[in-house]
């Protein structure tokens, strides 16, 4: 009769035992998930506000694309001094060169409008995935709390059934 009210205790001591290592386990798992939530928004402030033309790879682009045109506005100027061309063939060839330029950073730009959209989902989907992590945290921690409430209700009841029956007993002794 003892081992049963001590076995209820103890059955009792251990459910909110559980639940409170369960519950410390979650925050746990929340703050690292918060944290990769954080990380994801940092990640997202940086990448999407970056300008595409100071990207490394459009720099590069764009400077080949300004020392192929300086070389041949030279070799404009060059060859109308040799052959005697008008100035506004040489002002012609410079537009058009100047024109390829801005032609470059235009498509620049517009690809970096399509890079901007696929960070953008890139983040979205970061971020449900990682939403849908915290939603099933508490999921699993309203749950472990529901069990820990089931355990914790059957050893009391255990308890009371071993001292109903102690009670019994010593009534009919």
């Amino acid at each position: 009769m003892w081992g049963a009210i001590i076995g209820g205790a103890l059955s009792l001591a251990s459910s909110l035992y559980g639940a409170y290592k369960s519950s410390q386990a979650a925050q746990e798992a929340e703050g690292r998930t918060e944290g990769l939530l954080a990380d994801n928004q940092a990640w997202y402030d940086r990448r999407y506000n970056e300008d595409p033309t100071q990207r490394a790879d459009a720099q590069q682009v764009l400077n080949r694309l300004q020392e192929a045109i300086r070389k041949r506005n030279r070799a404009a100027e060059g060859k109308a001094a040799v052959m005697g061309s008008s100035e506004a063939a040489v002002a012609a060839e410079k537009a058009a060169n100047a024109e390829a330029l801005a032609n470059a950073a235009g498509q620049i730009a517009s690809s970096g409008a399509s890079r901007k959209d696929d960070i953008e989902q890139k983040y979205l989907n970061a971020k449900s995935t990682i939403t849908g992590q915290l939603n099933n945290l508490d999921q699993t921690r309203a749950a472990s709390i529901a069990q820990a409430g089931a355990g914790a209700a059957s050893a009391i009841g255990n308890a009371g059934n071993s001292v109903d029956d102690w009670i019994d007993s010593l009534k009919k002794n």
